[in-house]
């Protein structure tokens, strides 16, 4: 059933593709390197954009960058305000130059960006959406110890402040777990350069996994296929990252989350309820969203709560704690955080 879930899901968000070749869209995403089916960031955005243009009578489209380019980024921005769009939603940090380059040139036009801010200073019509990941990665490795695992892996993508922030969340949550647990935990840390799946990757994941690894947070898009390659093999588990991931394999225990489809949803409204025109309180602003606002977290759906030890009620107790600012999660980039349980091998 759930397969057949995911593949209805894929199928519904790539309908729209079909109609791009004429017509006008009042509601436009531009994907960063990838298509709205990567089960990751692109494809929970678009859920978002699709959702409210839907429930609110709006037409909507989608834009593919021909490459992995600033230039390509700004044709395909570019492309979407010539077809109409009244606002454009750009996820992921690639599109830092893209939006600076395009805010002034377009200022009819309202630019949602999420995990990044524009590369030079925000103009009016723009919005910024960063995230908490820290708070995310933090719950995600208390969980983990809390459910009996003690030899963790952390493989990131590209080391860009985001998954730096997952990284070294998902560090302070591991070791908080094993102090209260009164035990020691051991950290692989490891960011591949690359948010795509490799051969390389794998047999990287692989020989942790020989070494004693247990469970590895997947922290970058498509590398979480490599990652549960090497799982598979080893008959060891996965934690996802950015949305629940639960749906791709039983090996995904778990998933640190941000609340992408609700932010663009929430973003949309308050422009579209507005006349069109960002509210001041929003107009080159940078918003970060974390537990207070709902924006992270772990999934708890009952077909995605995979931990065995850890209760549902003991997250719900902690996720109250971070909320309220009794637990801090440091967001800091370096140093590299301090430990007293967690021993972390970092190995680039």
């Amino acid at each position: 059933m759930r397969k057949l879930l995911a593949l209805v899901l894929v199928l519904a968000l790539a309908l729209p593709l079909l109609a791009l070749a004429e017509g006008t869209y009042e509601i436009a995403l531009v994907t960063d390197v990838g298509n709205i089916d990567d089960q990751s960031f692109n494809q929970y955005s678009w859920l978002g954009v699709k959702e409210y243009a839907e429930e609110n009578g709006k037409t909507y489209a989608y834009y593919q960058p021909s490459e992995d380019s600033t230039d390509a980024r700004v044709e395909s921005i570019t492309t979407a305000v010539e077809k109409g769009a009244k606002a454009v939603v750009l996820p992921g940090f690639l599109f830092a130059d893209a939006v600076s380059a395009v805010q002034d040139l377009f200022p009819e036009t309202t630019f949602i960006v999420l995990d990044t801010a524009p590369a030079s200073a925000a103009s009016k019509n723009t919005y910024s959406i960063l995230y908490q990941e820290e708070q995310a990665g933090y719950l995600a490795g208390y969980a983990a110890v809390k459910d009996g695992f003690t030899k963790l892996g952390f493989l990131g993508g590209m080391a860009v402040p985001a998954v730096v922030r997952f990284g070294y969340g998902f560090v302070q949550g591991a070791d908080a777990a094993a102090k209260e647990m009164s035990i020691q935990v051991d950290i692989k840390y490891w960011y591949a350069n690359s948010f795509a799946p490799n051969d390389d990757i794998k047999t990287k994941m692989s020989g942790w996994y020989t070494e004693g690894t247990e469970i590895v947070f997947a922290c970058g898009g498509g590398i979480l296929f490599s990652a549960l390659a090497a799982a598979e093999e080893a008959d060891k588990q996965v934690i996802g990252v950015d949305v629940d991931q639960g749906y791709i394999s039983p090996r995904v225990v778990t998933s640190a989350m941000k609340g992408l489809t609700v932010s663009v949803k929430l973003a949309l409204s308050r422009l579209f309820d507005n006349g069109g025109v960002l509210p001041e309180d929003m107009q080159g602003v940078t918003a970060t969203l974390g537990a207070k606002d709902g924006a992270v977290g772990l999934p708890t759906a009952p077909d995605s709560w995979r931990l065995k030890k850890f209760t549902v009620d003991e997250y719900n107790a902690l996720f109250e704690k971070l909320k309220s600012g009794e637990v801090v999660v440091s967001p800091a980039l370096e140093p590299q955080p301090a430990t007293t349980n967690a021993v972390v091998d970092y190995q680039n």
